[in-house]
């Protein structure tokens, strides 16, 4: 049976997701996409004609469902000092390594329309981080003059530190414990409470 243009533009939108996850946005090419769906390079080239666009919507597509998941599970903590100490535990414990896989690549990437593309998204990010952070300081739990500045800062490291994981610099407990310092350090609270 002949596919719509709708479902080959979402056979070619799954293939690229997969192979983003696997092997970065550098895997996602135009051969590479094809061969995920066996097809020839020219359908794929039919539905698709711009790479770039087709890698930053995967891009996109990819960190947006990570987030929207993040989202969900710290919305549910009981409270801000949980809901960070979760964050914190989920991103750096190696089970987002195919994600942060492809935030490395964008950046090295870059170029127009990707880097739109990674702009948003980290602006995304620095307004969820903004608003767990004043969420903690209406509540009176976090000491900070201005939660976007914290938000911005525990932005860059937890892209460092993850970053440092893809080459297995430090283990695992050392990078979280580093991470949970500093935090706590920018966030007011007791030495201890973002590592129990």
């Amino acid at each position: 049976m002949r596919r719509s243009a709708g479902q080959r533009r979402a056979e070619v939108a799954a293939a690229a997701r997969e192979l983003a996850l696997e092997q970065g946005l550098s895997g996602v090419t135009l051969r590479a996409v094809a061969a995920r769906m066996r097809v020839a390079s020219g359908l794929v080239a039919h539905y698709e004609p711009s790479m770039d666009e087709l890698t930053a919507r995967t891009f996109t597509v990819i960190v947006t469902d990570e987030l929207a998941e993040l989202r969900a599970l710290t919305d549910a903590a009981p409270d801000p000092t949980a809901a960070v100490r979760m964050l914190l535990s989920l991103l750096l414990d190696g089970t987002h390594d195919a994600v942060t896989r492809v935030w490395v690549q964008s950046w090295g990437l870059g170029g127009e329309v990707l880097g739109a593309a990674v702009r948003a998204a980290m602006d995304d990010w620095e307004g969820y981080l903004e608003s767990l952070v004043a969420a903690g300081v209406s509540m009176g739990r976090f000491r900070v003059a201005d939660p976007r500045a914290v938000a911005v800062q525990i932005l860059g490291m937890i892209d460092g530190l993850n970053a440092h994981a893809l080459v297995r610099w430090r283990d695992t407990g050392e990078r979280r414990t580093l991470m949970a310092l500093a935090v706590e350090a920018m966030l007011g609270l007791e030495r201890g409470e973002l590592t129990g």
